[in-house]
């Protein structure tokens, strides 16, 4: 598993690279514009590729994710919102492409009340064009569009696996779209993984729904609020009402070793994840591995990893045409109902 953070872009996108290493990550997340405004960065290309050589040949931190604007909506019935949205989704893309990200992750917006169905055929096709043309910009395909699981507050989409994998089928199971899971939304909106079986039942769902090739990250947080009560609201690890133990079940699960695990907490000084945070997100999961691996010798069972899947080269292409489905998705994805 691949440990890292979300860092500050202050002073440009180069300098989270310094400050990524001089937390000891392995990866790192930051926002491909500024997360609260319309208007992006005003960095050019040779800013991006001077990035992108510098993470292709950075020794320690490997690999990239970016998180799109909190401000994109695309289940929004509003002309004016959706068309910022859209224009901020293809940009934000193209900006987490041409650094050479392998993801960008997405909150995939709230339908405001009316419901997900009426909308969510809209918000998938919104997803696939932005993908396209981003490609069109890029003249290569996008990084993955990864849609991040909700706490459940209002009319947020993606409070359960089912919302999420139902957006799936609706984008035609185009490959190019995965998800993002947190630990404390998976909390707050009412989901258990203390014990190694609820662990195990979630990693289960997973594959039943979304498929586990197309959960391409983590974002790991403790929670400052109680179990199921629908509020995003993150905590250090082993600081909250998850504890490290429930944490350490989840990513101690075989299946999921490999992932970028990326914590989004205050920070034990409350100015973002520091060196201890990663130190303390790594002993948790050494904990689960340990307790996963006398389960397996005991003869225990747990959801399998999917196969290996095709990495992104520096050009941003794989192996894979852009319509093949993940390693492990089924055909149409699985819905329960």
């Amino acid at each position: 598993m691949l440990f890292g953070a979300n860092v500050s872009t202050a002073g440009g996108f180069l300098r989270a690279i310094d400050r990524a290493a001089a937390i000891d990550a392995d990866v790192m997340q930051f926002h491909a514009q500024n997360p609260r405004m319309w208007r992006p960065y005003p960095y050019g290309d040779d800013v991006l590729a001077e990035f992108a050589a510098r993470m292709a040949s950075h020794p320690t931190v490997k690999t990239l994710v970016c998180h799109a604007s909190y401000l994109i909506n695309l289940a929004t019935t509003d002309p004016g919102l959706l068309a910022k949205s859209r224009a901020a989704l293809t940009h934000n893309l193209e900006v987490a492409s041409r650094l050479g990200a392998e993801s960008l992750v997405l909150h995939p917006g709230s339908h405001l009340g009316a419901g997900l169905a009426p909308v969510a055929r809209a918000l998938a096709l919104d997803a696939v064009a932005s993908l396209d043309a981003a490609a069109e910009r890029l003249g290569r395909e996008p990084c993955m569009l990864l849609l991040e699981n909700t706490a459940g507050a209002g009319g947020t989409i993606g409070r359960s696996l089912d919302e999420l994998a139902r957006i799936l089928e609706l984008a035609s199971g185009d490959g190019r779209l995965g998800i993002c899971l947190d630990t404390q939304h998976l909390f707050a909106s009412g989901v258990p993984y203390e014990t190694l079986d609820e662990a195990d039942a979630v990693v289960g769902a997973v594959a039943r729904t979304v498929s586990l090739g197309r959960l391409r990250c983590l974002h790991v947080n403790d929670s400052k609020v109680p179990f199921g009560t629908n509020r995003d609201r993150h905590e250090n690890l082993g600081e909250g009402f998850i504890g490290r133990r429930a944490l350490g079940s989840l990513l101690g699960h075989p299946a999921l070793q490999g992932l970028p695990a990326i914590l989004e907490v205050p920070g034990t000084d409350r100015r973002g994840p520091a060196a201890s945070d990663l130190a303390t997100a790594r002993a948790v999961h050494a904990a689960g591995r340990r307790r996963w691996r006398a389960r397996l010798a005991r003869g225990g069972a747990a959801t399998q990893p999917p196969p290996p899947t095709p990495r992104r080269a520096q050009d941003g292409r794989t192996s894979s045409r852009r319509d093949r489905r993940p390693a492990g998705s089924p055909s149409p994805p699985g819905l329960r109902r």
